[in-house]
């Protein structure tokens, strides 16, 4: 059975498992006080052209998003993002159970626009009591969306602008920051997203790390008591060296974006084929996820061999399905896949 699912199947990168087999034996401090860790936000710091960044690390993607989110917004506030954003379909209600409202905003693309967010914040405040709804307090968008597809540059700098204009802070989820950044649709940088958004992380666990996100506070008035939010939420890993041998052998010879353009290579290959063998999308990625609309026979079939996302049902004989390619993607695998496919335009 060969996997596309997901992009978090394989362990981590050979060179992550080797350094933490060398400095296994190593006694050294707990919770992210450890040398390692120093380093790897050295690193994260260099690579963002933010010295003055305040990062932290933690277990996963649900309690990045859980402590950014909940320690910005007061008890009557939430967070707006797309309804397809991440926090709001596939985190079990993790925002709601603290206590926050995902406030969405409709989007064909898995984006949202800043003329969509300015109006729904013009009718908020224009309401004679608007102390009656939940106030909204900062914007969530995910870098590349749920559906794979990416922000410009201007679109976000957009989307800044209005954050600004009502000073809602802004936080950007990077689980998948190395593929978006690497695909070749993209038009900004590491350092240009620093400069978008006041908070954002950079995922691991998804991008050649065993586990683990790194969170980047780029709005000092957002660092205010922050390890405290991330223990109660329960993201802080006491062998938090871990976490930063991780990050620090990610970031270092740029391991991070050379092994995220091989999973967007890998993601071209089989998106090219299909194009060319006939099958339509449900969406147009340009990264690591693509959404081809498979006959429901042949998915039964290749399902055999090879395990696919099912995603949406497009009518009654065709299904929306995701493949991922990821850092540890084998070629071999891709062209498995792309022989399995037939030619449509041959049927």
């Amino acid at each position: 059975m060969i996997q596309f699912q997901c992009d978090y199947n394989e362990g981590c990168h050979p060179a992550i498992l080797q350094r933490l087999v060398e400095t296994n034996m190593q006694q050294t401090v707990g919770y992210g006080y450890d040398r390692y860790c120093q380093e790897a936000c050295a690193l994260i710091c260099k690579a963002c052209n933010a010295p003055d960044a305040d990062v932290h690390f933690l277990v996963g993607g649900t309690q990045a998003n859980t402590t950014v989110i909940s320690s910005i917004l007061r008890p009557h506030q939430g967070v707006i993002a797309a309804e397809s954003g991440h926090i709001n379909v596939h985190e079990t209600g993790a925002i709601e159970h603290t206590g926050h409202k995902v406030i969405t905003l409709p989007t064909s693309n898995g984006k949202i626009c800043a003329s969509d967010m300015a109006k729904y914040l013009r009718a908020f405040y224009a309401q004679d009591e608007p102390e009656h709804m939940v106030q909204p307090g900062m914007v969530y968008i995910s870098f590349p969306t749920e559906l794979g597809t990416l922000y410009s540059k201007h679109e976000i700098a957009d989307i800044q602008s209005v954050c600004k204009q009502y000073a809602l802070p802004l936080f950007i989820d990077g689980a998948r920051l190395g593929y978006g950044l690497c695909s070749p649709e993209c038009d900004l940088t590491l350092c240009d997203l620093a400069t978008l958004c006041d908070v954002f992380y950079i995922g691991g666990t998804k991008v050649g790390a065993l586990f683990g996100e790194a969170v980047v506070i780029m709005n000092k008035s957002l660092t205010k008591d922050f390890r405290y939010f991330i223990k109660q939420q329960g993201g802080m890993l006491a062998k938090g060296r871990l976490l930063g041998i991780q990050f620090s052998q990610l970031f270092t010879d740029d391991l991070y974006l050379k092994i995220s353009r091989h999973a967007i290579d890998m993601a071209m290959l089989i998106k090219a084929s299909l194009i060319e063998k006939g099958y339509s999308f449900f969406v147009d990625s340009p990264t690591n996820q693509q959404f081809p609309i498979l006959p429901n026979e042949l998915l039964k079939k290749i399902s055999r061999d090879f395990l696919l996302s099912s995603w949406e049902s497009v009518d009654d004989n065709h299904t929306a399905v995701r493949i991922c390619t990821s850092w540890g993607t084998k070629p071999e695998a891709v062209q498995a896949l792309i022989d399995a496919l037939p030619n449509l335009k041959m049927m």
